[in-house]
C-alpha cells in the first residue's frame, strides 16, 4: 500500500520529476548536461505548451509564445533526442533550465568550443559516438554526447534527424533571431549562427557556478 501511495505522490509532482535527474559531464572548468533537455514544465512548475502538429507549432510562433515538440511530433523520438523548444521557451522568465542550472549563453559555448580545440575541430569531441550518418560520429568523444536530433522550421516541419544537431544559446541576435550552435554529420566544425526564434532546437544546460 505504501508503495502505491508513493507512486501516486510522484505522479502528483508533475511530469518533470524524473527528467530533472540530469546526467552531467565536466569539460574543462564547466559542468554541462550530457543529454538534451526533456522537460515539459518550467522550473516554477507551470506547463510549457506542447505542439502536437505543424499547425500548433506555427500558431505558437505567430503568437510569439513558448512551445515544444517531439521531432516529427512523435513521442518515441523524445526518448533518445529529448524535446525541441522554440526560443520563446528558452528565454521565458519562468525558467526553462531546472533549478541549479541555466541555459548557456554565447560566451559559455565559446569557452566550451575553445577548450575542445576550436571551431574547426570541436565536433570530433562534442558529437556522440554513434547515430550520425555519413561516418560523422565523434572520433575523440569527451562525454558531451551531442546527438543529431534535427530541428523544426518556423512553419512546423522537421528536418535533419541523423545529420544535424542544433542547440540554443540564451543570447538574442535581434528582434527575431538568436544564437544556435550547430554540429553536422559531414563536418568536424561546431559553428554558431543566428536563426529564427520560431525554430525548434535542442537545449543543453550548464551548472550554475
Amino acid at each position: 500500500m505504501k508503495t502505491i501511495l508513493f507512486f501516486f505522490f510522484l505522479c502528483f509532482l508533475g511530469g518533470n520529476f524524473f527528467s530533472q535527474t540530469l546526467k552531467t559531464v565536466k569539460i574543462g572548468s564547466q559542468i554541462w548536461t550530457s543529454t538534451n533537455l526533456n522537460v515539459a514544465k518550467f522550473s516554477n512548475g507551470e506547463s510549457i505548451p506542447q505542439a502536437k502538429n505543424q499547425s500548433e507549432w506555427k500558431k505558437a510562433n505567430d503568437d510569439k509564445t513558448p512551445v515544444w515538440c517531439y521531432y516529427e511530433y512523435k513521442a518515441e523520438n523524445g526518448v533518445k533526442y529529448g524535446r525541441l523548444y522554440n526560443w520563446y521557451a528558452v528565454s521565458d522568465a519562468r525558467g526553462l533550465a531546472p533549478k541549479g542550472y541555466e541555459i548557456p549563453d554565447s560566451s559559455d559555448w565559446n569557452q566550451l568550443i575553445k577548450y575542445c580545440g576550436g571551431i574547426m575541430v570541436a565536433g570530433k569531441k562534442l558529437k556522440s559516438i554513434s547515430g550520425w550518418s555519413n561516418k560523422g560520429n565523434a572520433t575523440a568523444p569527451n562525454g558531451f554526447n551531442g546527438l543529431p536530433g534535427g530541428f523544426v522550421i518556423p512553419e512546423g516541419s522537421c528536418h535533419g534527424l541523423g545529420t544535424s544537431g542544433g542547440w540554443w544559446a540564451s543570447t538574442a541576435e535581434g528582434e527575431n533571431s538568436a544564437t544556435v550552435r550547430y554540429l553536422e554529420a559531414e563536418k568536424n566544425t561546431s559553428e554558431a549562427y543566428p536563426d529564427f526564434k520560431s525554430c525548434g532546437f535542442s537545449v543543453r544546460c550548464i551548472k550554475l557556478k
